[in-house]
């Protein structure tokens, strides 16, 4: 690596998360990650991430995705996002960031030619809607009239929903920030919001970083599944390539969860030096379990999707279920 190289790669690491994730990680267009990309020859295949796209960055910083994809003729080019709704409508990329289960409904509904290729098992405490420690918020009744952060389209958004809807509230009794994450993070320390509905690993570090109570979090509103979705055609031309990488992926999850110090020091550099306690929390609470789609198993996006178009959120009804589904040729049966 060049000095210049390292350099951006130094200030990338520093910037992303300075403050402990406390600034915008990448522009909503998306940029290429600061680590070195690689070089052999082959066509591109463009991949985004987020942050909370842990196996992703496990294959990146290893360098096994890139290992896995030469044999075929390809070779990753990774892009971070901070809003991943945007690209994956636009097509900006051919394999997408892992996403929360409530992101495929915005996609979905604004008619984004994608392919559902596998999912992560279901983590529900890894999203919560928390307050300080010493907030007179004790329940999720007690936000009314209250200034929630959130982040539009997210995961954490759909918990926001159905707990203000579970509690006889909608978003009309609170007063909704849309924040990206790191906006959040930043709005939440200095107590310009009241309380703040995130996911992982933002909701480690605000664990971390001041005492904070959790009003609610996914468990019984939401199975928190991660899914990880293809464009259209990419998955038609190259299915073998969308076959390596769920396997990649696979074995990255189970990686992590068999080496939970290893994944911790690979980790907390690649977030921004984040203390260890901080990068095991968020990892203790995400199953890391990778599997395919399967459609009967959709209908809990079903009932995100008729949350959000009773809270306006989406224009119109859409069937969750009634998506592409790609089954990797590495799995059996």
């Amino acid at each position: 690596m060049t000095d210049g190289a390292s350099r951006r790669l130094l200030t990338t690491r520093r910037s992303v998360l300075c403050g402990g994730l406390g600034t915008v990680a990448a522009s909503a267009i998306g940029m290429p990650m600061g680590a070195p990309a690689v070089h052999a020859a082959g066509r591109v295949v463009k991949i985004s991430m987020q942050r909370s796209s842990v196996l992703f960055t496990v294959l990146k910083v290893r360098g096994t995705l890139a290992e896995r994809l030469a044999p075929l003729g390809f070779e990753p080019s990774w892009h971070l996002f901070t809003s991943v709704i945007e690209p994956m409508n636009a097509g900006a990329v051919d394999i997408h960031a892992d996403v929360a289960d409530a992101v495929p409904i915005f996609t979905q509904s604004a008619g984004a030619p994608l392919t559902f290729y596998a999912r992560e098992r279901g983590a529900p405490s890894a999203e919560a809607i928390i307050v300080p420690a010493d907030s007179p918020i004790r329940t999720v009744a007690d936000l009314r009239g209250r200034t929630v952060g959130v982040s539009r389209g997210s995961g954490s958004h759909y918990v926001l929903a159905a707990a203000l809807k579970r509690s006889g509230l909608s978003f009309a009794d609170i007063k909704p920030a849309y924040l990206q994450a790191p906006e959040g993070a930043a709005a939440f320390e200095k107590g310009s919001i009241d309380a703040w509905s995130i996911w992982d690993p933002f909701l480690a570090f605000a664990e971390a970083k001041r005492p904070v109570r959790t009003v609610a979090d996914g468990t019984g509103l939401t199975s928190y599944h991660r899914y990880y979705l293809v464009n259209d055609r990419f998955v038609a031309e190259h299915p073998e390539v969308v076959s390596a990488v769920y396997e990649a992926l696979s074995e990255a999850g189970r990686w992590v969860k068999a080496n939970p110090e290893a994944a911790v020091a690979l980790l907390a550099p690649v977030w921004g030096d984040l203390p260890p306690a901080v990068v095991a929390a968020a990892n203790a609470r995400r199953s890391y379990t990778v599997e395919p789609v399967e459609r009967a198993q959709l209908g809990e996006q079903q009932d995100i999707a008729d949350v959000f178009l009773e809270a306006k959120l989406i224009p119109r009804r859409i069937d969750a279920t009634d998506v592409k589904i790609f089954r990797p040729s590495t799995v059996k049966g």
